[in-house]
């Protein structure tokens, strides 16, 4: 399947829950035109998940739907891997590898931590503190040469690096140092109640949030509720104008045209006639995506199918890493000069 004079990209995402059109224009959609130009894989991170206390019944469901919307979104298995983190066992290996030959001191800095095991409190899992050394065990596992990721993962691809480079340093060189890729488009798309914050599926107000699943009249009904500002104008300003420039941002993603082209077509509108433009645009973006989500989860076998094939590719890839790490580290193995 694999180019070898394409570079390597690798990329995973929580099944924490339906997708925001957030995940969508900050993330899967970048995914779908890189798998063109890279050698793609991609991973739901069911393990990453487990930081958090987790229904069974509901991260199976989650997971797997997750997987289902991923490739309705255009991730085709003939040009990308995609799999579950835990179908992967070398995942987990490597990962306690990485643990010694890692530090507290660079763990505790990571901001995530600091700001996650506040919620915590008394109860911080080992998971939350360590689960950044599994992010650079996946990225590491697969000779990555690129790591789409949001702003917000920018500390984590640099501690992969650090680890990376430290092995090399003290084993001889085995991984790729890998770069992080951070997409312009739709990687701040904030919320419809509070366009001061990031959009998020677990907010506490369901106006505030577009869900891929959501259906036209729910997602028409969520953009007239929108929070714009007092005046009548539709034009860009990331200062005076939030609310305004944050539709025209997820106006400008749905239509896949840039913010000035956005504010041209939108110019002279009302607000209601703005909100309703963009909540169409959002609308027909999703539709074809719900119809192949409805179908890849209507044939579960199929499904299925993708998901383990992709893993054993992935399994095979891995290992090797792996293999090679243990030898570097002084394990024996058996049946080697």
């Amino acid at each position: 399947m694999f180019d070898k004079d394409k570079k390597i990209i690798f990329s995973g995402i929580q099944p924490s829950g339906d997708f925001t059109i957030a995940n969508y224009f900050g993330a899967i959609r970048n995914w779908v035109l890189l798998q063109n130009d890279y050698n793609s894989i991609f991973c739901v991170v069911d393990l990453h998940a487990i930081t958090v206390p987790q229904e069974p019944a509901v991260l199976r469901r989650r997971s797997i739907e997750c997987a289902a919307m991923i490739l309705a979104s255009g991730i085709d298995p003939e040009k990308s891997l995609l799999f579950f983190q835990s179908s992967v066992s070398a995942h987990s290996e490597l990962c306690w590898l990485l643990n010694c030959n890692s530090y507290m001191g660079e763990m505790a800095r990571m901001t995530q931590y600091k700001e996650k095991s506040v919620k915590q409190g008394d109860t911080i899992r080992v998971g939350l503190f360590d689960y950044p050394v599994l992010m650079a065990a996946d990225i590491l596992l697969y000779n990555t040469d690129i790591v789409p990721v949001g702003d917000d993962q920018t500390q984590h691809v640099e501690l992969a690096r650090n680890i990376a480079e430290r092995f090399n340093h003290n084993y001889s060189p085995t991984f790729v140092v890998p770069e992080g890729y951070y997409g312009k488009a739709g990687s701040r798309i904030m919320s419809l109640a509070n366009p001061e914050k990031k959009m998020s599926k677990s907010d506490e107000n369901t106006n505030a949030f577009i869900l891929m699943k959501d259906k036209r009249d729910v997602i028409m009904n969520k953009f007239k509720r929108a929070v714009t500002d007092s005046e009548t104008e539709v034009y860009y300003d990331k200062e005076k104008k939030k609310g305004i420039s944050n539709l025209l941002e997820i106006y400008s993603c749905a239509k896949g045209i840039t913010i000035p082209e956005a504010e041209a077509e939108c110019r002279g509108m009302s607000y209601a006639e703005f909100k309703e433009c963009v909540g169409t645009a959002v609308a027909d973006c999703l539709d074809p995506i719900q119809v192949r989500f409805e179908a890849l989860m209507n044939d579960k076998p199929a499904l299925e199918k993708i998901l383990m094939d992709s893993a054993d590719a992935a399994r095979s890839i891995a290992n090797k890493t792996l293999r090679k790490v243990q030898k570097k580290i002084g394990f024996y193995q058996f049946g080697s000069k």
